[in-house]
């Protein structure tokens, strides 16, 4: 066991505000406190690195992510950014004919709401850009997405199921099938590749730990057993899974989680859709369209699956997104905790995941039986606004109540931070800045409130109360940064200004004020292990 100590630099720290050295000793933290006082450690250490006044925080948690699909994007055709559906076009005939029509043509991130001819490329578009090749392209939220002719005479159910289009878009029933039959084209060697992958940039990132979001309809169980013994047999950011898979008198997801190892059956267990792809289940119809979303689940099935996961001692959880699909979920969690007691259900940290439109009544009772958030920032930079997708599938009034992170703050809460990956990219600070400058001003965290939400509160979020936080005495899981002037900031005179004031002794953190660079990471380590180091950084 190896002691480590850090001098010159800004220790995040509760325990010392002010701290500016830390000693590790093995896996923990055994000592935080001022350079000085470091002196006396220097002599008795294996290793002293000199920070030149770099930042040490806690690392971060990703508490939504699909590694393998991120891996996969990351090294494939990334349509994200395209100016218009000729720019895509133009873009997967470039990538179908560097491939030379070799395996299945796997794509993502489009979004036709941005571009001007306003709609997708249709299967016929796909065949000639990809001349006649199988490919799957999906749509920016993964809840919708284009199939070529070619994938779709291998799945020729397709045709009979909920969600399809002749023209090649698919939702609901049919893209989960074709989804399936594009992902069989991966194999075993591919899909471990895709995994490092997102690993290493995660690393790279400050990230230290992954929450993985698997399922018979996002994935697959091979997929899944494969990525969480990746990570315990290769240095990396620590992965936790969540299986969703429906529990209860009519079906067995609590046994199937705890086969594959899953901290829980939930994640992405789909009770709605996205608004993007209009599958959302909203209490009234979308502004841009005669339908109102569709909803998978019940409020019994949602019942049932809380009452197996509790009596498990699993965590539950849904992907949950409209209002519609709110109503049915919180109707679902109060009848379970009549069943089983509101203390069990509240010890078991059950999840939502997105939870984009909840109302106050919503919060209320999600508070009650101590629910936790997983929640995406950067949606609201991607979308919100007057003028963004939001306000175009839902209306100006609905779109200003979106993703109300400070009502859930204020509400009791707990709230962890994720990317959705590949929905959007690994990007923690970005997520912070996202959270704290969000569209709607009364929305908006504080830097600190959010950074907390993606570092401790994703801890917590899987049971460990002690990680995401530097003091004597924890887990030595950091991340060291070069950044510009640290502050503390706040998003309005909602925050007292005494806590802005450096006599206060608040903690500060990197300038996140929209156009400022994000924080560079230099280190990240997982309980005292060095998983990523940028060469010629520290000394």
């Amino acid at each position: 066991m190896s002691t480590t100590l850090f001098v010159g630099g800004t220790i995040h720290s509760p325990a010392d505000p002010f701290a500016t050295s830390m000693l590790v000793d093995g896996e923990s933290i055994a000592w935080i406190g001022s350079d000085g006082a470091a002196e006396g450690y220097r002599d008795g250490v294996d290793v002293v690195v000199e920070l030149d006044g770099a930042l040490v925080t806690p690392a971060f948690v990703d508490g939504h992510v699909h590694a393998t699909a991120t891996g996969i994007a990351m090294g494939g055709l990334d349509l994200r950014g395209c100016r218009s559906l000729a720019d895509a076009l133009s873009r997967l005939e470039a990538y179908a004919r560097g491939r030379g029509g070799l395996g299945v043509l796997l794509g993502h991130g489009w979004d036709e709401t941005s571009w001007p001819e306003g709609r997708p490329p249709t299967r016929t578009e796909l065949d000639r850009a990809t001349y006649g090749s199988v490919c799957y392209l999906t749509r920016i939220d993964v809840h919708s997405a284009v199939a070529s002719s070619a994938l779709l005479a291998t799945v020729p159910e397709t045709s009979g199921l909920p969600g399809y289009r002749a023209d090649g878009w698919l939702t609901l029933d049919a893209h989960h099938a074709a989804r399936a039959a594009a992902l069989e084209s991966v194999t075993a060697t591919g899909r471990a590749e895709a995994q490092r992958a997102t690993r290493r940039r995660a690393a790279e990132l400050g990230i230290a730990l992954l929450l993985e979001n698997g399922g018979p309809e996002t994935s697959s169980a091979d997929d899944f057993v494969e990525l969480l013994a990746l990570a315990e047999a290769e240095p990396g950011p620590q992965v936790a899974g969540y299986w969703a898979e429906l529990a209860g008198p009519g079906g067995g997801g609590a046994l199937r989680a705890r086969e594959l190892g899953a901290l829980g059956a939930g994640g992405d267990l789909f009770v709605d859709g996205a608004i993007g792809s209009r599958t959302a289940c909203l209490r009234a119809p979308y502004a841009d369209a005669d339908a109102s979303g569709h909803a998978y689940l019940g409020i019994g099935e949602v019942r049932d699956h809380v009452v197996a996961c509790t009596e498990a001692g699993l965590q539950a959880g849904f992907h949950v997104i409209g209002d519609g699909a709110i109503d049915i979920v919180v109707a679902g969690l109060a009848a379970a905790a009549e069943a089983v007691g509101v203390a069990a259900v509240r010890a078991a940290r059950h999840r939502l995941e997105h939870l984009e439109m909840p109302e106050p009544t919503h919060l209320a009772e999600l508070a009650r039986l101590g629910v936790h958030a997983g929640v995406q920032p950067v949606f609201d930079s991607l979308w919100g606004g007057p003028e963004g997708m939001y306000a175009t599938r839902l209306g100006a009034e609905r779109a200003e109540g979106m993703n109300p992170f400070a009502a859930m703050a204020a509400a009791g809460i707990p709230l962890v931070l994720g990317s959705d990956a590949p929905v959007t990219q690994l990007g923690p600070w970005e997520a912070v800045r996202a959270a704290a400058f969000h569209r709607t001003p009364s929305a908006r965290l504080t830097v600190r409130a959010a950074f907390s939400a993606h570092t401790r509160g994703g801890w917590r979020a899987v049971g460990d109360d002690e990680s995401g936080v530097l003091a004597p005495g924890r887990p030595a899981t950091y991340a060291v940064w070069r950044s510009g002037d640290l502050v503390v900031q706040t998003p309005d005179d909602r925050v007292a200004a005494w806590s802005t004031d450096d006599r206060a002794g608040v903690p500060g953190l990197p300038d996140l004020t929209p156009g400022t660079p994000a924080p560079d990471c230099l280190r990240t380590a997982v309980r005292g292990t060095p998983v990523f180091t940028r060469e010629g950084s520290l000394r």
